[in-house]
């Protein structure tokens, strides 16, 4: 998801590319060089499961910063050791990282193609909490999808029901409030998308899952000033930034200014947005972002 207040689909923070430095690909090399050596015998089953799992928690932490590509690396040595060790559990976890990463690259038909796989290997297992996360994870694409507002209701009914069913993760248990959020918010319920968003940020707060907590808050930022409330909204992007710099998230830093730049332009302070795109840009293109950067600076004068 790409972080942005447009009011439209600018809902998901990660739909744009971060171009690696040289140095992160050296440690990619490394990093898959290291990961390549075979078990060699049957007790090596329990530290392979534990590298995979290392491998998803790095995969998704990057996800999280926008580092698609790297978080692809991550992701995909996951499931190669998760194919290791035949933990079906850990399939479909990987599985559905995985496709999030397709979605916000673009790649929405191999997105839906791993979500339906990861979903299909659950319902084999007879794991039915894995299969309601699976399904979370197939609304949240509908709703983000063309026609989504459409089926907003029936989607927010589909993942309540489904969200009863998880109960060993909480961070699922986030994910699905999340998506019940941005369903409330298409059908226009914006204090009902905020609660929904509280629901979730408690429990990344009581993880210390900051990344995601700034994105609670970002969200929430959205709701606010859909509704008018710029003085509100402002202020959730002023947490949703205090997070980011705790974590030292560069690429959250930059979507957060981005987003108080809209918000300011919408209040009517146009020197304050100005000040906020142009902080915005700086830092994309810090990144190596040119792209990001430019689209930034151009909403100034748009």
């Amino acid at each position: 998801m790409t972080r942005s207040t447009n009011d439209t689909n600018n809902i998901n923070k990660h739909f744009f590319f971060i171009r690696l430095h040289s140095r992160h690909l050296l440690i990619l090399l490394l990093l898959l060089a290291a990961c390549s050596t075979p078990p060699k015998n049957t007790g090596d089953v329990y530290e392979l499961r534990r590298r995979a799992e290392a491998q998803l928690d790095q995969g998704n932490r990057q996800a999280d910063r926008g580092e698609l590509e790297t978080a692809m690396v991550f992701i995909d040595e996951a499931l190669r050791l998760a194919v290791a060790v035949d933990d079906s559990g850990l399939l479909v976890r990987a599985g559905l990282s995985r496709s999030n990463v397709l979605f916000s690259m673009g790649r929405r038909e191999e997105a839906a193609e791993g979500w339906d796989h990861a979903l299909l290997e659950a319902v084999q297992t007879g794991n039915q909490e894995l299969a309601a996360v699976c399904r979370v994870h197939i609304n949240r694409s509908r709703l983000l999808s063309p026609g989504g507002k459409a089926a907003a209701q029936s989607i927010r009914d589909e993942v309540s029901r489904d969200q009863a069913l998880i109960k060993s993760d909480r961070l699922y248990i986030a994910f699905a409030w999340t998506v019940i959020g941005l369903a409330e918010k298409e059908l226009g319920r914006y204090a009902q998308a905020e609660a929904a968003l509280r629901r979730s940020l408690d429990i990344h707060e009581k993880a210390r899952n900051f990344e995601l907590a700034a994105y609670d808050w970002f969200l929430i930022a959205s709701f606010r000033s859909l509704s008018g409330d710029y003085s509100r909204a402002r202020q959730a992007l002023e947490s949703a930034i205090a997070f980011d710099r705790r974590v030292e998230n560069s690429w959250g830093l930059a979507n957060d200014w981005r987003a108080m730049g809209d918000v300011q332009k919408k209040a009517g302070d146009r020197e304050a947005a100005r000040a906020a795109y142009t902080r915005a840009a700086e830092i994309f293109r810090a990144l190596n972002n040119e792209e990001a950067a430019a689209e930034t600076l151009a909403r100034i004068d748009g």
